[in-house]
């Protein structure tokens, strides 16, 4: 069984991360087990340099997982990138639901946020959107359209989603 998986898409600063936390707090209130994957294009320096699990990825080992009594870190060199789909059945498959922050270009379900401060134009084909969640009343869009400043919309917009997916 796959876990389903849905993208926050968008321009830089329109609002991707603050819809997340809304999102992730809203559904897990709900009792989902929601997990999250934020998609970077930079290189990622997730150790602390001269920390044992640094020292161990530095003498070779091409993972480490750093476990504490309520939280692991896991560093891993990865030989190509992986789908959100992947990520989620191997990382999280007990997962409710996976919420994902980026990967605008990746095969999977999407909402786009449109903030009229940053652009009027969609970073995605609209074909390739569930939804588009925007501040901007008179946005004409083929797909439902989501008042960005009420998340408990969105919310429900999810809530149903899940359950015809």
């Amino acid at each position: 069984m796959t876990v389903p998986v849905l993208a926050i898409v968008g321009y830089s600063n329109s609002g991707k991360t603050t819809l997340m936390e809304k999102l992730i707090s809203k559904l897990s209130a709900h009792g989902l087990n929601v997990c999250s994957i934020k998609h970077s294009h930079h290189q990622l320096e997730m150790d602390t340099p001269g920390k044992d699990s640094w020292r161990h990825k530095q003498a070779g080992a091409s993972g480490s997982l750093l476990v504490g009594p309520e939280q692991m870190l896991m560093v891993k060199n990865v030989a190509q990138a992986q789908t959100p789909q992947q990520l989620a059945d191997t990382h999280f498959p007990d997962a409710d639901l996976v919420l994902v922050e980026g990967y605008a270009s990746m095969p999977c379900p999407k909402i786009e946020v449109v903030r009229q401060a940053r652009s009027s134009d969609l970073r995605c084909d609209i074909n390739e959107l569930i939804a588009v969640v925007a501040d901007m009343p008179d946005l004409d869009v083929e797909v439902p359209k989501l008042d960005l400043n009420h998340t408990d919309e969105v919310a429900r917009f999810v809530l149903e989603w899940l359950k015809h997916d």
